[in-house]
């Protein structure tokens, strides 16, 4: 593309250059025809194109087409950057709150789990009048039929995840809690080959080895080991793989588009529905009632707060990456999470536990890599419609 300052041409906005045989200035007459070329497609820049997407402008074209255009910026386009670093911080924020809560205030994970839920249904409620910034309402939009249905799925995987993964920290160390969910990979093949059908290939098979072989090594000479909490957060690591599948499988809907606001709105209103008749059963309401002072109740609303902004910050940052870069963002996290946990909190860490963390970090990098892989054979030997459109 021209510069506005070459010879021979000037320039009419952002991305449009128009030629003259005359170098000098152009004449009246000239200048009286540029209007009639505004139905001249004009060529935007990347940068421009993702500032007016549904996710921070008001750009007239489909969202759809515009998520794409985002998708193949990533991590280049600022947006995509700052909600990647709020993530990172809202998430460790959350974790550590989690745990301070639980071991030191010694709360109930069943009070903890409700109240985030419930903080997280009031913070989603005011984005869906507020969106402040996350993402571009899209009016006369009609929800579908199956609309109360998934979300009350999305309501039982959230209030799964968010349970288990509370009672995993309530009976384990922070590191190996967070060890063991990086073992997702493993749960996201099985789901893929016995719910969608979808078959391994071989390099996202032997990525896996590292992954089951670090898991091993690590719960084997992990000193804070309880059963009930490695069985929890392998729980926590099948609803939040399934909830990922759903979740995605909404936001790439093309007859009704999901906002963030929306997922977190709704699938909270029904865990919480379904969640807060069994604190009769579950919650010593006397033992609650002496425990809860003014520094308890900041930290759970603090911890509420922080887990609201880490899962639709999550949703955002969704919408500019693809699913590999999203992965291996994710996998930085929690090697991050680990080890912060470990500093702060203290906890003992044996020579052969931190070399099995380590190797299933290295395992779920080499799994995204061999995802990519795959993902590039099939589409080079699939035929797709825009190819049979490009034959025609």
């Amino acid at each position: 593309m021209l510069n506005s300052g070459d010879a021979g041409g000037m320039s009419v906005g952002a991305g449009v250059f128009v030629t003259s045989s005359n170098p000098s200035r152009p004449t009246l007459a000239t200048r009286s025809r540029l209007p009639s070329m505004t139905s001249v497609k004009t060529s935007f820049s990347e940068d421009d194109e993702a500032l007016t997407s549904q996710y921070g402008g008001s750009s007239s074209k489909d969202p759809l087409e515009r998520n794409k255009k985002i998708k193949n910026l990533g991590l280049q386009h600022p947006r995509a950057i700052f909600f990647l670093v709020l993530w990172y911080i809202f998430s460790g924020v959350t974790l550590f709150l989690n745990k301070y809560i639980l071991t030191y205030q010694n709360a109930d994970p069943h009070v903890l789990c409700g109240m985030q839920m419930l903080i997280t249904m009031l913070c989603g409620f005011i984005q869906l009048r507020y969106p402040l910034g996350t993402y571009r309402p899209i009016k006369g939009q009609q929800k579908p039929d199956n609309f109360q249905k998934r979300m009350l799925t999305l309501g039982l995987l959230q209030l799964g995840t968010i349970m288990f993964g509370l009672i995993a920290i309530y009976y384990v160390a922070v590191s190996f809690a967070e060890t063991v969910k990086s073992s997702a990979p493993l749960f996201t093949v099985l789901i893929a080959y016995f719910v969608l059908g979808e078959r391994t290939g071989a390099c996202v098979f032997f990525s896996l080895i590292p992954v089951m072989l670090g898991l091993a090594l690590c719960s084997s000479n992990e000193l804070s080991f309880s059963m009930i909490g490695f069985l929890c957060a392998l729980t926590t690591n099948l609803c939040e793989c399934v909830q990922s599948v759903v979740s995605k499988s909404l936001l790439s809907n093309k007859a009704y588009i999901y906002n963030p606001a929306e997922l977190q709105f709704y699938p909270n209103l029904a865990a919480v529905i379904l969640q807060f008749p069994t604190w009769y059963f579950l919650v010593d309401f006397g033992k609650l009632y002496s425990q809860m002072d003014h520094s308890l109740l900041s930290a759970i609303i603090l911890d509420g707060i922080s887990f609201h902004g880490q899962t639709i910050t999550a949703y955002v940052l969704m919408s500019y990456v693809n699913p590999v870069t999203y992965s291996v963002a994710n996998t930085t996290k929690r090697a991050c999470l680990i080890w912060l946990s470990v500093l702060l909190f203290g906890n003992p860490v044996t020579l052969w536990s931190g070399v099995g963390t380590a190797v299933v970090i290295v395992g779920v990098l080499l799994y995204s890599n061999a995802r990519e892989i795959d993902a590039r054979r099939r589409e080079q030997f699939s035929i797709t419609e825009e190819k049979m459109n490009a034959i025609r």
